[in-house]
């Protein structure tokens, strides 16, 4: 969650038009330009890393790993090394072969410099040094050496050391010759560009969680990590034997799994290497993870949907066959299997087409079909010599088809055509007069007596107020036909606009700013925590919209005299009372706020409604796959879980219901 102020203009100004003359330009010849080496990447980086935020920082690393990565899909790399350095230097260590030193016939210059400083330049588009690795563009070990202020390659080969160091994607020595060595390998030293990433700031977890998916991905290969910055450094060890299987286990750790054993298959077809593992569990959400010669593909691709339609028609072929499935039960769809699943699927493939520079979709149409015949292939053989698996798999799907119906009509009845155009919205629902969702604001506040003193302090313009009774329906533990039972809930989709589930049309939301509202006590924190499960679950693109927010009340009014303060922070308190204290004699008066309902209207509008004085948390998504196990911990039903979860976290609990 990220901590701002945001104010809302309430006036307009008035928009003046000027009328410019056209300026006479030349151009011509010399007014084209060309970039040379690897100045169109610092020239234009996001197009290459995707952002110069954070995102495309760690991305660096991703780019300086997928090297050695690469050389132990094909067998001539068993362990990699990587350190987080002071001043987030990154150090990346690998036993292959090493990059070629000796001089490329088309360049001039050594292969090593070739490799480092020009695009689309490796041993990776010829097809014979490498079969199947992540590099399309080319422009990856190079994009890490433009955007580097400093980077230093080494390189064990043919019983010698080599070095040669670069700036700004410029080669600043000659490849020089400083040792013998009886290893073989490469080492990529960096320092990312502060003219180009204006914060530099690595973090050690996103980096642990992608090296130890690509130690899984990659059986047998020891991948370590350590963080050397601090003086408390840290050393993570992975190393898999059992690859995706073993993914697909630490993905399912912590949830009740409904089948014993875990379905992997595994084939080549047209040149394309399939691998793919899956599992069921008892929870309502799905995970499914793809990848392209060791490349996340978050957006899917043609893998991923060879993947689903196997998975789809396996399942009904088996389910006919077996008479699990009546005549009248129908088709079980892909919603339907989807239910519970936890799935990776993992290609190898010669000339991957990614979409987009940072490789987020797969766009190969051969991939469909090599994938689809082989997950089809070995799925139904392992339901055949599985039985028990097989049968309670059926059976998860045909519940998964009963709740889908249940919840069609559900929502049929629900979510008719008049309420979603707004015609019908809630009469709890004290809405602005505004109809421009860009400038309108919905408060979800905590029980109807916060509801009523924030509509009595809200600007009716801007601001709308919605109170719920109580603690909404956990949404962890149900499926949707029941959560449409829910009078609450009902009532916030009607006020949103958007619908849900395979309804939901973002373009409807009425709101582009929802502010949850509630009690600084335990009671407030619970029902802050089940309505984030419900965005998180079901209206996720508003949160990924940057649409949702959660207030900051006040936890204390300081007073002295006619002097008066407020402290949101346990911080702001200690500030503020050493301040009074150094001005005057008087102790002051400190009273702490358990409730909305405990300030008046004024109060409530000046310390957490005012746009000019208020601070909001807007809440991201900054990994969802962690957001999701920790709600599965929270919210699902198992009890274990969430018991360590708070014997871990027990002793950092701060002002639990003061």
């Amino acid at each position: 969650m990220t901590r701002q102020k945001i104010k809302t203009k309430k006036k307009r100004k008035k928009r003046i038009v000027q009328k410019k003359k056209k300026t006479e330009t030349t151009y011509r010849a010399k007014d084209i330009y060309v970039l040379k080496g690897l100045e169109p990447i610092r020239k234009r980086p996001a197009m290459y890393i995707g952002t110069t935020g954070l995102e495309g920082l760690h991305h660096l690393v991703c780019e300086a790993v997928g090297n050695a990565i690469d050389e132990a899909i094909m067998g001539y790399c068993s362990e990699i090394k990587v350190s987080l350095l002071p001043r987030n230097g990154i150090k990346v260590t690998d036993n292959g072969r090493g990059i070629p030193v000796e001089k490329h016939p088309q360049t001039k210059k050594s292969a090593l410099e070739t490799v480092m400083t020009t695009l689309h330049a490796g041993a990776k588009f010829g097809g014979k040094v490498y079969a199947s690795t992540g590099g399309l563009h080319g422009v990856g070990i190079s994009a890490v050496c433009a955007l580097s202020s400093f980077l230093r390659t080494e390189v064990c080969r043919s019983g010698f050391k080599y070095y040669q160091e670069y700036s700004r994607g410029k080669a600043k020595t000659k490849v020089k010759k400083f040792g013998k060595s009886k290893q073989t390998g490469t080492t990529v030293i960096f320092e990312p560009d502060p003219e180009i990433f204006k914060e530099i700031k690595f973090d050690y977890k996103k980096i642990l969680n992608y090296l130890r998916r690509q130690a899984y991905l990659t059986k047998g290969v020891k991948i370590t990590f350590s963080d050397l910055r601090a003086e408390d450094k840290k050393t993570f060890t992975f190393y898999f034997e059992g690859g995706l299987v073993s993914y697909v286990k630490h993905l399912t750790r912590g949830v009740t799994p409904r089948h014993p054993n875990i379905f992997y298959g595994s084939g080549e077809r047209n040149g394309i290497i399939t691998e793919a593992a899956l599992r069921y569990t008892s929870e309502y959400e799905s995970l499914e993870e793809s990848f392209a010669n060791n490349i996340l593909t978050s957006e899917g691709g043609s893998h991923l949907t060879g993947f689903r339609t196997a998975l789809t028609r396996t399942l009904n072929d088996y389910a006919r066959k077996n008479n699990l499935l009546r005549k009248d039960d129908g088709n079980l769809t892909g919603e339907d299997v989807k239910e519970g699943l936890t799935g990776v699927i993992s290609i190898k493939i010669r000339e991957p087409q990614f979409e987009g520079q940072t490789k987020k979709k797969l766009g190969n149409t051969e991939a469909k079909a090599a994938v689809e015949a082989i997950v089809s292939e070995t799925l139904f053989d392992f339901l055949e010599r599985n039985p028990r698996d097989a049968k309670v798999i059926i059976e998860n799907c045909m519940l998964a088809q009963k709740a889908r119906k249940a919840a069609r009509a559900a929502k049929e009845t629900v979510l008719r055509k008049g309420i979603l155009q707004g015609l019908a919205l809630p009469g709890k629902l004290a809405d602005c007069t505004s109809r421009k969702p860009e400038e309108s604001e919905l408060y979800i506040v905590e029980g109807e007596s916060a509801g009523g003193s924030s509509r009595r302090a809200r600007d009716r313009h801007f601001q709308a107020i919605l109170p719920l009774k109580g603690k909404i329906l956990n949404v962890e533990r149900a499926r949707l036909d029941k959560i449409l039972t829910s009078k609450e809930i009902k009532s916030l989709i009607i006020a949103l606009g958007t619908a849900i589930a395979e309804d939901f049309k973002l373009e409807k939301i009425r709101y582009h700013r929802i502010i949850v509202m509630c009690d600084a006590d335990s009671d407030g924190n619970h029902i802050k925590t089940l309505l984030l499960t419900l965005f998180y679950r079901y209206f996720k693109p508003i949160i990924k919209a940057g649409f949702l927010y959660i207030a900051q009340p006040p936890l204390y009014k300081i007073q002295t005299g006619k002097q008066v303060e407020y402290a949101y922070t346990e911080g702001d308190k200690v500030e503020i009372l050493s301040s009074m204290k150094e001005k005057k004699a008087v102790t002051p008066s400190l009273q702490r706020y358990k409730g909305l309902g405990e300030m008046n209207p004024e109060e409530l509008w000046e310390t957490t409604m005012s746009p000019e004085n208020r601070v909001l948390l807007k809440v991201e998504i900054e990994d969802a796959k962690e957001a999701d196990r920790i709600f599965d911990t929270l919210m699902g039903e198992e009890v274990l879980p969430r018991k360590r979860f708070i014997q871990t976290h027990a002793k950092k609990v701060k002002n639990l219901d003061i």
